[in-house]
């Protein structure tokens, strides 16, 4: 395992547990307490951990990994996906997506696809998005046409933020948007970490006349800080695997499909 590996394993125990000791981690990796203390002070070098006696804990109760350590997590449920929704996208469409892995896969699904180059009368995709990263990578797609909001960037997810996203979609009409977000549940609906990246998310989806939704089944039936939309606004769901039968209920009930596509 690489440290960079390692450095991965190691935020995603803190993100979940709060705090971890030296010893949790060396029983978790398999490696000497020597390694261990190396890769925690590389961290709180790097402000991604407090440094604690013993070992290191998240910076706070809203703790959000950067995207860059977010890439492996449930990396097979979320190209399963980025496939079945690009099977929604038809040639010639335009296509709001937000910032984060699993539409990072979406956009990378709909630049590797044949059936959306088009033709003589459909010119591919368009893609409409205030992640960096994402307008980056595919710039190089001949039959993707990139169009970036403005925006301040987060760094912690590359994403534009601010007034000026909604300034910058105040005259766009976009057939579907693909949103990924951080939690989605009955009682707040979908919901991020961020406020900002939250209003963003809501000016996507604002101007576009479909609402899908992109999310692993570790999202579902949990919420965060800031809320994006309710249910009601989501036209389609996409998922890894089947939902419970209470949140399928309130998926129905709201007019939500779901789409279960599991990882292979």
């Amino acid at each position: 395992m690489t440290q960079q590996q390692r450095l991965n394993v190691v935020l995603e125990l803190v993100s979940e547990r709060g705090s971890v000791s030296i010893a949790e981690v060396s029983d978790a990796l398999g490696v000497s307490t020597a390694t261990v203390r190396r890769d925690l002070n590389t961290l709180s070098d790097q402000r991604l951990v407090t440094r604690t006696h013993g070992g290191a804990s998240a910076l706070g109760s809203g703790y959000e990994l950067p995207l860059q350590y977010k890439i492996a997590r449930q990396a097979e449920a979320k190209v399963a996906i980025a496939r079945a929704v690009s099977d929604l996208i038809a040639p010639g469409d335009s296509v709001g997506l937000n910032g984060g892995t699993t539409t990072s896969e979406v956009a990378r699904m709909l630049g590797r696809s044949e059936r959306l180059r088009g033709g003589a009368d459909a010119a591919g995709v368009t893609i409409v998005t205030n992640a960096l990263n994402i307008a980056y990578e595919m710039s190089v797609r001949e039959h993707i046409k990139i169009v970036v909001t403005g925006g301040v960037p987060r760094r912690q997810s590359y994403e534009l933020v601010g007034p000026l996203v909604a300034a910058s979609l105040r005259d766009f009409s976009i057939d579907i948007a693909v949103l990924g977000v951080d939690g989605l549940s009955g009682t707040f609906g979908a919901t991020t970490l961020h406020e900002g990246e939250a209003e963003a998310s809501r000016e996507i989806a604002a101007v576009s006349r479909r609402l899908v939704i992109a999310a692993d089944a570790t999202k579902l039936g949990r919420s965060t800080f800031a809320r994006i939309c309710p249910l009601s606004r989501i036209d389609v769901l996409v998922t890894d695997q089947p939902v419970s039968r209470e949140l399928a209920g309130e998926f129905d009930a709201a007019g939500v499909e779901v789409i279960v596509a599991p990882a292979s």
